[in-house]
């Protein structure tokens, strides 16, 4: 399973790109021979593009420019997100040959910082889904198991870096489409506070709700990665008090192992029903209010799970927006307090391991459902999330969630260092 960058930490490749042990263009040829066809993780590789630019990023750190530790690293961007001059398809027949003009924000952010980009990852439809096995382009497959699921919708993303093909890639997340994959496929996935990596240049799925985030092998890359990208945080470390958020429906399995990381960590109870109706009422509204015109003229362009889902969507009464809204305050204001108390909140990060591509129904209910059920939360409230490598059942990833307030995403990274 593993490519060039299995077991290489972006420390480990700024240092070997500054003593001259290996060049900018030197890593991305290591892309192109990593890079497995089978797993369908990339939609569109620039070979050229990425070319040109590490040769311009070895120049400029021959010269004495040294951009900070994203300086010469190969990028891999999820298809939802404009790289200009590359298709961005969003996983859509609908934007069959669409070519972005400009960088999304993001990617001028990872330009500026001296990153390569390599390429587009597959995404899920319109990034409307958890399981990463609807779209045009079609499944992507989990590196672990290739009959199961890589997790969506930034399902290209983790498996480039799970599988060794890229160090780092950019994801998106309305409702753990960073996280979900990253958990399914053994690596780390870091869902910001909302709108501290801008979304200008994404295709939107739900405005409110969406992020710009982040996947490496570890919690550690995707910190050096978020720093590089936002800049300077707060470094002190509080006193590191944990809350166990039980999950409402799960495999035993997966809880136990998770559970074992913080055997010492109260239970604290979360309405997760009441958020996950906040949730959907927010995301059907702003999907829809997206799609409608599209749903209109060409119906037949989208995924039939796509289409019925934003069908679904289109029949969601405006009270329940208007409820949803007022309720989130609510639980913002619920949490906080929380988070008063504890500085940061434990779970796993998905009630399952990975299910066999094609799946619906699991044995603990409805799948799209259970897959965002213990990561959606976080979205409506906007908080920092941060998903790692808890173990494995049955030969499968386990990830463990951890979330905080905005402000204190050092708290995450400080957890995580301490049960690597």
């Amino acid at each position: 399973m593993g490519g060039f960058f299995t077991g290489r930490t972006l420390a480990d490749l700024g240092k070997a790109l500054r003593s001259g042990e290996v060049t900018a263009q030197g890593l991305v040829a290591k892309v192109l021979e990593s890079v497995d066809p089978d797993l369908n993780a990339f939609v569109t590789l620039d070979a050229e593009g990425a070319e040109a630019a590490a040769k311009r990023t070895d120049q400029a750190l021959a010269s004495g420019i040294d951009r900070g530790p994203l300086h010469g690293i190969p990028v891999a961007v999820k298809d939802i997100i404009d790289v200009a001059g590359l298709p961005t398809g969003m996983g859509s027949a609908h934007f069959d040959g669409h070519v972005a003009e400009d960088d999304a924000v993001c990617v001028t952010m990872l330009r500026n910082a001296g990153a390569v980009i390599v390429g587009k990852t597959g995404t899920q439809e319109f990034a409307f889904g958890a399981t990463g096995d609807v779209s045009a382009s079609g499944p992507v497959r989990n590196p672990h198991d290739r009959a199961r699921m890589a997790g969506g919708s930034s399902s290209g993303s983790a498996v480039a870096v799970a599988a060794g093909m890229v160090p780092l890639a950019l994801g998106t997340d309305t409702g753990g489409s960073v996280r979900i994959p990253s958990a399914f496929c053994g690596i780390a996935g870091f869902k910001p506070a909302h709108g501290s990596i801008p979304a200008d240049g994404v295709f939107p799925l739900s405005p409110s709700l969406d992020h710009v985030g982040v996947l490496a092998a570890s919690a550690d890359d995707c910190w050096i990665a978020y720093r590089a990208l936002t800049g300077p945080a707060d470094e002190t470390v509080p006193h590191g008090r944990v809350a166990w958020i039980e999950p409402p429906a799960a495999d035993p399995d997966v809880v136990r192992t998770v559970r074992a990381l913080f055997p010492d960590a109260p239970a604290e109870p979360l309405d997760f029903a009441g958020l996950r109706e906040v949730f959907i009422a927010i995301e059907f509204s702003e999907a829809y209010d997206v799609h409608a015109e599209r749903i209109a003229d060409a119906p037949g362009l989208y995924q039939p799970v796509t289409l019925g889902r934003l069908e679904e969507s289109g029949r969601m009464p405006g009270w329940r927006l208007v409820r949803a809204l007022r309720e989130r305050d609510r639980y913002a204001r619920e949490i906080a307090g929380l988070l008063d108390r504890y500085d940061y909140l434990a779970m796993p990060t998905m009630p399952i391991t990975a299910p066999e591509l094609g799946a619906t129904e699991v044995e603990f209910g409805p799948l799209t459902a259970l897959l965002v059920s213990l990561t959606s939360p976080w979205n409506v409230l906007g908080l920092p999330a941060l998903s790692v490598l808890a173990g494995t059942v049955r030969g499968l990833p386990v990830g463990a969630q951890l979330v905080t307030r905005r402000g204190a995403e050092n708290v995450l990274f400080d957890a995580a260092a301490r049960l690597a």
